[in-house]
């Protein structure tokens, strides 16, 4: 189901009401901050004429009075800065644990879609933009706005005839700027799907550089990595070329504006239309209204990067989350374990089914192999036992209740999986046996001695607290797949998930896991995915999938006597009856 509401500026500012007082004092701050330009404007009108006519006492008073006012400008700047700064740092904060979580409860199969790289940017890079934005808003544009209105006002107040030139010109460069802005936005968007792009490769690159390393193909990656550099600059460098352009025009318009004004201000004044003085403190102000320009055309740009941000952070908050919220549904009191599907259809697209009217049952306590060729649709049984995606027609039971209808949390915590391709958070062994869950150490030692695993883990220089490192270089891969079997069996799960554990291990390390997979699966139910069929010879049945169907089912001297379908994978694999 899609989001309804997606994530904008307005709602973002929104969310500053929990800051109220802070807010409430930086806006004080601001207001200090303001009302001293015009104020230094009418003193400037004073200072020039005196300086002019060589009054030295009116000179120094005036600089005294214009640096008092300075000292409270800048006084207040600084409040205004830091006190506006904690609220927006807490809005970027919130907006990254927001998106985390609704990132854990996006639907899987869109997770997939995007590399790490790129998730990793989005709630890194892109949140910071954001959040940048914000506190630009709050501390630089906002005041930028009041400080034009306040100066313009006081120019309207000592001579509304002139400032008839500058209202002219003020639509110019508001229209500039919103045309420079849609273009910064597309530039802007390109350029960071491009550094997404770049670190989505960076991330398989570092994956994957043993494996680049040993079949020799540095100069293959490298290339691949510049071209993506390469593409990168390009449209990084488009965008910045076009705020490049926009400056010189805005400040072209902005020396038209002010020669007009000398040009203008020249005849009021030969005309008795405004004195020396007062078109010295016009003049003054007018030079005012240059930064708080320059600073709303520069974080007008960042707002339209901050902007191109925010519609990659929607693609996390408007993508289908996971279709049955973890806080509803039933919790039966007690569960045995059987699976049941039904007339089960899934497709991931329009086209293509999946599975085609799959009907398998699992008995409770009993094991179970699922055979058959990739693409078969063995994975995606997994997958809708998990309540990853759910069927798109008929109906995957378990102990008679349908999964639609159970909490899936209550659901998760029955099962344990262990995959084909082991991860571990870095860690200590005993934080990767626990995963988050609250738990005694009693009952982490119990997990890894079923796994098999207590032993080499009590020979290890710290034991329990022994450090994983990153990606388990420090362990084996059989140590890290009874560390994996021992997080599978720490709840004591009724349903076990293996997706053939010991594929990728050596004799020796398949051996031991082996034998943690045994006593992990004693009374259980235990569905497996099987590759090598010498594995699960033992299974109480066996059922073969093809085409998403389910075509036999037995146990291996069953169908291996029955001459069809395992029987041809067996004979693939010279496995032979008992």
């Amino acid at each position: 189901m899609k989001q309804k509401n997606k994530i904008n500026f307005i709602y973002l500012i929104r969310r500053l009401k929990g800051h109220l007082p802070i807010l409430l004092l930086g806006g004080i701050s601001m207001f200090v901050y303001v009302i001293c330009w015009p104020i230094l404007a009418w003193l400037s009108g004073k200072l020039i004429p005196a300086i002019g006519q060589g009054n030295t006492k009116q000179v120094l008073t005036v600089i005294i009075q214009a640096l008092i006012i300075f000292i409270i400008q800048k006084t207040a700047q600084y409040l205004q800065d830091s006190l506006l700064a904690k609220p927006a740092l807490a809005l970027s904060q919130d907006l990254r644990t927001t998106l985390f979580r609704k990132l854990q409860k996006t639907n899987i199969l869109f997770i997939e879609k995007l590399s790490s790289g790129d998730i990793a940017y989005r709630l890194t890079e892109d949140v910071d933009r954001v959040g940048e934005v914000i506190y630009k808003t709050i501390q630089d544009t906002t005041p930028s706005i009041f400080q034009l209105l306040a100066v313009f006002g006081y120019m309207i107040f000592i001579d509304w005839n002139l400032s008839l030139a500058t209202i002219i010109l003020a639509p110019l460069i508001a229209l500039l700027v919103s045309d420079f802005g849609g273009k910064v936005l597309k530039a802007s968007e390109q350029s960071q799907n491009k550094i997404s792009s770049l670190a989505g490769l960076l991330s398989e690159a570092i994956q994957g550089l043993p494996m680049v390393k040993a079949f020799a193909v540095e100069a293959w990656l490298q290339d691949d990595f510049d071209k993506q550099v390469q593409l990168h600059k390009d449209a990084k460098y488009k965008m910045l070329k076009l705020i490049a352009l926009q400056h010189p025009i805005v400040g072209i318009i902005e020396i038209i504006g002010i020669l007009s004004i000398l040009t203008i201000g020249t005849y009021r004044i030969q005309t008795g239309g405004m004195s020396n003085e007062e078109f010295a403190s016009y003049f003054t102000a007018l030079v005012m209204l240059i930064d708080p320009i320059s600073h709303l055309t520069t974080n007008y740009n960042e707002l339209k990067q901050g902007q191109a941000s925010l519609r990659r952070l929607n693609q996390i908050t408007t993508n289908p989350q996971e279709l049955l919220s973890s806080d509803t549904g039933i919790k039966p009191e007690k569960i045995q374990g059987k699976i049941s599907f039904k007339n089960v259809f899934f497709s991931y697209d329009s086209d293509n089914n999946v599975l085609n009217n799959l009907n398998l049952d699992i008995d409770n306590g009993k094991i179970m192999a699922l055979v058959g060729p990739s693409g078969a649709g063995k994975s995606t049984v997994f997958s809708l036992i998990l309540k990853f995606i759910e069927p798109c027609n008929g109906s995957v039971f378990i102990d008679g209740y349908n999964l639609n209808k159970v909490n899936t949390n209550y659901l998760r915590r029955l099962i344990g999986i262990v995959p084909q391709k082991t991860f571990i958070f870095s860690g200590t062994i005993a934080e990767a046996i626990r995963f988050g869950r609250s738990t005694t150490k009693e009952n982490i030692v119990n997990a890894a001695k079923i796994a098999n695993a207590h032993n080499f883990i009590e020979e290890l220089p710290d034991g329990y607290e022994t450090f994983i490192e990153e990606r388990g270089s420090n362990l084996s891969g059989g140590q890290l797949q009874r560390i994996s079997i021992a997080r599978a069996l720490l709840g004591d799960p009724t349903i076990l998930l293996l997706d053939e554990a010991t594929s990728a291990l050596d004799a020796e390390s398949e051996e031991s896991v082996q034998k943690g997979l045994q006593q992990a699966m004693h009374k259980r139910t235990v569905l497996v995915i099987a590759h090598r069929l010498s594995t699960i010879q033992k299974a109480d049945k066996i059922a073969v999938i093809e085409k998403g169907r389910v075509c036999e089912v037995g146990n291996h001297e069953e169908l291996f006597n029955r001459q069809g379908r395992y029987k041809d994978f067996c004979d693939k694999q010279f496995i032979k009856s008992f």
